[in-house]
């Protein structure tokens, strides 16, 4: 890798995301689009589509948050680190254990279900 490459983050379009978690990997896809400048995203799997909220990109970090209700009802936090096409980071549940999030850029619809 060049010391130019990958400085800011571009993390427009989707996601098929995967989260280790202790209760097994969850699929998911994330899908964050720029509206007016502003960056919007949402988040399908188990069912539901939920919005992202908080968005923020520091670099090649990008950041968010969004509440689920399946497999459980949780709050979760994301921090990841998206380098062209992948990324990889975390996911946190409040005071549980930090899980492993990777990701592809992929051309899946936010809009599927599994």
């Amino acid at each position: 890798m060049t010391a130019h490459a990958d400085r800011t983050a571009s993390p427009e379009g989707a996601w098929d995301l995967t989260v280790a978690t202790p209760i097994g990997r969850i699929r998911a896809v994330v899908e964050f689009r720029r509206r007016d400048g502003v960056l919007t995203g949402v988040a399908s799997g188990a069912g539901e589509d939920v919005p992202l909220r908080d968005i923020a990109v520091d670099g090649t970090l990008v950041t968010w948050k969004q509440s689920v209700t399946k497999p459980l009802r949780l709050n979760l936090a994301f921090a990841v680190d998206v380098r062209g096409d992948t990324l990889e980071g975390t996911s946190r549940a409040g005071r549980l254990p930090a899980s492993k999030v990777t990701g592809t850029r992929g051309t899946t619809p936010a809009r599927t279900a599994e």
